[in-house]
Formats: C-alpha cells, sequence, structure tokens
C-alpha cells in the first residue's frame, strides 16, 4: 500500500490526482478531518501532499519492520488504533430523503471499512502473541519469540475479525461500496456464521480461504501492473492469511 501510493506521489504529474482522489467527495478524508488536519489546527507545512506521503512512508517503514519482526508489538498496536481512524475519517452520506449532489459513500463507514475493522482484530493477535522466533526482535534483541499467551482469546479474536468481514458481505450484500469477494450473499452469510459462532470454524475458515483464492484469480484481469495487482487485494491477502491460521489451527487450540 505504502509503495504503490508513493510511486504516484513522487512523480508530479500524478501526484495531485492521488490527492484529489484522497481528499474528493469519494475519498478516505471526510470534511471534519480536512478542517483539522489542514485548515490551521496543525503546522502549516502539513498539507495533503505532505500528509499522505508521510503515512505512505510509514506504511511502507512499518510494512518492512513487521516483515522483518522488528519492532512488532508497538507496531502492531499503533496499526491497530490507526485502522480506525480509516473508519470515522470516510466521507458518507446516509440521511434518509438526501440525495447529494455529487458521488460520495452511501453505506454506514463501519460496514464499507470491515476489512480495515478486521486487521485491527488481526492486529491485537500479533500485539498479544509476539513476535515470533523467526524475528529480529527475538533473535537480534532477545525478547521471546512468545509471550505465553494461550490460544483461546487470540483464536477468538481470530475468527470473529474475520467472520464480521464475511456477514458483513453477505447480510448487506449489492449495497454500496460493501466488499462481497463477488461470493453469493448465502455463501458469505454461512461462512461468516461458521466463524462467529465457533462451529466447524476449520471448514468455515477453509471455506473463506478458498472464497478469497476465487476472488483473486478473478481480479487478474483488471490488474494493471503487479504493483496495482497486490495493492488491489492487500487487505483480501491478510484475510486469506488469517483463514489460513484458524484452518490450520482452530478456533480452541
Amino acid at each position: 500500500g505504502g509503495l504503490a501510493k508513493l510511486s504516484r506521489l513522487l512523480l508530479p504529474g500524478d501526484a495531485a490526482g492521488l490527492v484529489a482522489q484522497y481528499t474528493g467527495p469519494a475519498g478516505y478524508i471526510n470534511q471534519l478531518f480536512l478542517d483539522w488536519l489542514f485548515a490551521g489546527h496543525l503546522p502549516s507545512f502539513i498539507n495533503p501532499w505532505t500528509f499522505l506521503t508521510a503515512l505512505s512512508a510509514f506504511e511502507l517503514v512499518s510494512g518492512l519492520m513487521l516483515v522483518a519482526g522488528l519492532l512488532v508489538r508497538p507496531l502492531a498496536l499503533s496499526w491497530a488504533f490507526l485502522l480506525w481512524t480509516f473508519v470515522i475519517a470516510l466521507p458518507v452520506v446516509t440521511t434518509p430523503g438526501v440525495e447529494p449532489g455529487v458521488t460520495t459513500y452511501r453505506s454506514p463507514a463501519l460496514l464499507v471499512q470491515a476489512r480495515d475493522v478486521a486487521l485491527s482484530g488481526f492486529f491485537f493477535v500479533l500485539y498479544g502473541l509476539g513476535a515470533g522466533a523467526w524475528s529480529l526482535d527475538h533473535t537480534r534483541f532477545g525478547l521471546p519469540a512468545a509471550r505465553g499467551v494461550d490460544w483461546e482469546i487470540p483464536g477468538l479474536v481470530l475468527r470473529l475479525s474475520l467472520g464480521l468481514v464475511f456477514l458483513v458481505g453477505g447480510l448487506f450484500h449489492g449495497f454500496d461500496k460493501i466488499p462481497t469477494f463477488d461470493m453469493p450473499a448465502a455463501v458469505l452469510v454461512v461462512v461468516g456464521l461458521g466463524l462467529v459462532s465457533g462451529v466447524a470454524v476449520r471448514v468455515a475458515a477453509a471455506a473463506a480461504a478458498l472464497a478469497l483464492a476465487v476472488f483473486f484469480a478473478g481480479e487478474l484481469g483488471d490488474a494493471w501492473s503487479p504493483l496495482g495487482y497486490a495493492n488491489g487485494i492487500k487487505r483480501e491477502l491478510a484475510l486469506l492469511a488469517a483463514a489460513g491460521v484458524l484452518a490450520v489451527l482452530g478456533a480452541d487450540r
């Protein structure tokens, strides 16, 4: 995500278009946050371009650090809360009888951003478990590979987070900007219920992984570059990873 945005923000011809894409009516930052960020509350050097560039650089650097296993728990905790800003900053119009004159989001932000809510849950799980044995935190700095936390609570958070995305996609199928992975509503609801209820979790997680794999194959036809393809499915890759963990470990081990 960070690399995809930086590749445009650092090119003068592309930067203005990306900034407009993020700050427009169908972008990702509502008027309250635009005013708070860029209308005098913060230092003058903070403008839409510097803000997006700094955020994208942080995404790229923190992603590399997470892959290397460096400062995993502080980064996990930071992203667990930071992802919620994507929910509260989304510009949405859902007032009955109001027809906005411009294109904007027409579904509640919590539903549109269900994948980011799930990612927040994943980061809390990572914070609770620790960096693991194959990490710089452990091999270079001697931190414990794991925190000795029982799997039951992290497993619960992981399956509820993943199940939320599938339930939202199934129950609000067809509404504006709701992620459905091009799957029928009934399939999403059944998978979501299996994950949330804790009944046949491994089966439900395997079904979720299969649905995501089918989605990845379908998205290949619209890919304009390898980076664009990876950026377009980055959240779903995280969902696939969580589904794989649950398919192998279950929910109560």
